[in-house]
């Protein structure tokens, strides 16, 4: 070995290795982040980090929690094994965390002290376990749970397991552990009753717990939340919040004299959201002022019981906001570029995860004071391939709306050089794109589309969230109407500025986006290729089949029956002689939000009448992969299909 290639093998060694190109396969490597917690006293941060564990016989995540002091000064990883943990919590003295884990088999509490030690269990429950919270003294544990039925593990190796639609739901309960005795305790109900507990949060003296509940567990009963409180000494219940609406997310002040929460001012999935205040004293309820998109996360009270703070989406970016209780919105916090997610608040800090299109998520904590600084090195020592610049575009609809989006452009643009362009269309319809990470592992490989030479266009039409209530309503009994003409103007923006090849576009979406993607295709033959995951194809067999019918009503103005023409105008399968575009469907074979009949209708028709199509069905999947191969395979498919078609 000459000297000039032993220095540069030696470098090799020392420095990191030259990145790969853009993959989903890559992709794969970079984490999830969530569950940022900060410590009362402000001293440490606790966080989940999310892998995906891949290899001959595994194909899953795996959750742990890592741990860092505020100031980044010390960083560990806190809970290890094949099991994983997740939902940290601090002690109010900040001395230990509490997580959850099915280390012991069935999902359990757990605690381990800052100070060192194994962890320790403190339930033994053999049902299901979901929310827990523990007391401001530490001594009782409550969470959110369902028995354990020996009949139903009978009556299933008896072979009679057959079920009655809509008869007695598993409805889930209130539970409350002593952790002063003999652990792991044995927990008791505090909550008898029929409906279905959702959530929790004790009050500050300990002595009641407000908790949200609903008639049922399944998802079309999610509008019907409700609030009560119950006493723990003498498990008295009070109704907090009963009306006809959805009201949830209870959080008391620290001076204990206020209750507040998320009320919906409608109905309807598509009416804005205010934060309501209830005097515990009085019970004087009261709206507190408009938010911008209506539609506030509440995480906490500010430590003077003066404010309350809630993150919320302004257009491409969530931010960190404050609602007096007299008084207007403020921003606390809103970064140029990029976005903010898994937020909490401890009344002075806050904890979140950061990223931008260039950058991959981290942890941060947050003084209110100096720049939030990084607590996590979950990607600080993987090193990115080139990537594809990403920016802000605006433009105007038909009907003079103005219409952003994010528009990524291939690694190494060069303007002025038509590129063949994806159009890739959220869910929703309320969801919304926002500054994230390109290079994650998603079902739509943004990176990897760059790396090989196409611009992906990420609009936000009509029916987004991030743009104020009235957008949402926008499309109410108008799917497939003016969205679709945000989505369109939105391609002919990129082609006027130079940058799409209007002779090689694809379009695709998931969800909703895969709807918009299947009526695209039934409009216009302008796209070389399709790319239809989980969509919705045919509204009238939807609504008979999926498990929130009360969507439709809320989007269509009634059932089928009441609103058959709002139905048939806008399901592409009566429009499906018009389609040319080869087509690729996607869809979980366990999907109850969208069921895959919706993907079999337009298979069987786009084969009958002889268009290219392509239908993959993923087994134990519903309506997202859950599986870490499955979805790497599903970014491959869209990869594989469009340069299959435009390149």
């Amino acid at each position: 070995m000459g000297p000039l290639l032993s220095f540069f093998t030696l470098l090799g060694v020392l420095l990191p290795a030259q990145p790969p190109s853009w993959s989903p396969a890559f992709s794969m490597k970079f984490r999830n982040l969530s569950q940022v917690i900060v410590s009362p006293d402000g001293r440490w941060v606790v966080w989940t980090e999310r892998e995906a564990i891949l290899s001959d016989d595994k194909s899953e995540y795996l959750s742990q929690l890592f741990l860092s002091r505020s100031d980044a000064s010390l960083r560990l990883q806190l809970t290890r094994g094949e099991k994983g943990a997740d939902s940290p919590q601090f002690s109010a003295d900040s001395r230990y965390i509490f997580f959850a884990s099915e280390r012991a088999g069935k999902r359990n509490v757990f605690r381990i002290a800052l100070e060192g030690g194994e962890a320790e269990q403190l339930t033994s429950w053999k049902g299901t376990l979901s929310e827990f919270a523990v007391s401001p003294d530490g001594k009782l544990l409550a969470f959110v749970g369902r028995q354990e039925d020996p009949e139903e593990e009978k009556r299933k190796k008896a072979k009679l397991d057959f079920r009655i639609v809509d008869d007695q739901p598993k409805n889930s309960s209130l539970w409350i552990a002593a952790l002063t005795e003999a652990l792991p305790a044995t927990p008791k109900k505090l909550v008898d009753g029929p409906n279905h507990v959702v959530s929790l949060v004790w009050s500050r003296d300990g002595k009641k717990i407000a908790y949200v509940h609903r008639p049922r567990p399944e998802a079309d009963f999610g509008g019907k939340s409700d609030i009560s409180e119950v006493e723990v000494a003498t498990q008295a219940v009070t109704p907090i919040a009963t009306e006809a609406v959805a009201e949830d997310s209870p959080h008391y002040s620290p001076d204990g004299r206020f209750i507040a929460y998320a009320k919906s001012l409608g109905t309807r999935r598509v009416d804005g959201v205010r934060i309501a205040l209830r005097n515990l004293a009085s019970g004087q309820l009261r709206l507190l002022a408009k938010t911008h998109d209506d539609a506030p996360n509440l995480i906490g009270w500010t430590a003077d019981s003066k404010a309350l703070v809630y993150t919320e989406v302004r257009g491409v970016r969530t931010g960190i906001y404050r609602l007096p209780l007299d008084g207007e919105a403020e921003t606390v916090l809103e970064l140029p570029r990029g976005t903010l997610g898994a937020v909490s608040f401890n009344g002075q800090h806050c904890g979140f995860t950061k990223q931008s299109p260039e950058e991959p998520e981290e942890a941060y904590f947050w003084d209110g004071k100096q720049a939030p600084l990084r607590v996590s090195a979950a990607h600080v020592n993987l090193a990115l391939p080139p990537m594809g610049r990403t920016e802000v575009v605006r433009w105007t609809s038909p009907d003079g709306r103005s219409v952003e989006g994010l528009l990524t452009y291939p690694v190494g643009y060069q303007p002025g050089r038509r590129v063949p362009l994806i159009l890739n269309i959220h869910g929703g319809p309320a969801g919304v794109f926002t500054e994230t990470f390109t290079g994650a592992a998603t079902i739509y490989p943004i990176a990897s589309f760059a790396a090989r030479g196409f611009a992906v266009l990420r609009p936000n039409p009509r029916g987004s969230t991030g743009y104020g209530a009235a957008t949402r309503q926008a499309v109410v009994q108008d799917w497939g109407g003016r969205d679709f003409e945000d989505l369109m103007s939105g391609v002919e923006h990129v082609i006027g500025i130079g940058v799409a090849d209007p002779e090689r576009l694809a379009v695709m979406g998931w969800s909703y986006g895969g709807y918009m993607t299947a009526w695209i295709i039934t409009q216009t033959a302008r796209f070389k290729a399709a790319a239809v995951g989980a969509g919705i194809t045919n509204h009238i067999s939807m609504y008979g089949t999926h498990d929130i019918p009360s969507v439709y009503e809320d989007y269509f103005g009634g059932a089928p029956w009441d609103s058959k023409l709002v139905y048939l105008k806008s399901s592409p399968i009566e429009y499906v002689s018009r389609v040319k575009t080869p087509t690729l469907i996607l869809h979980g074979e366990q999907d109850e939000r969208v069921p895959i009949g919706q993907a079999y209708e337009l298979h069987r028709a786009l084969k009958r009448r002889g268009v290219p199509v392509k239908m993959i069905a993923y087994p134990r999947t519903p309506h997202g992969p859950r599986e870490p191969k499955f979805l790497q395979h599903i970014a491959e498919q869209h990869l594989e299909w469009v340069e299959q078609y435009l390149k």
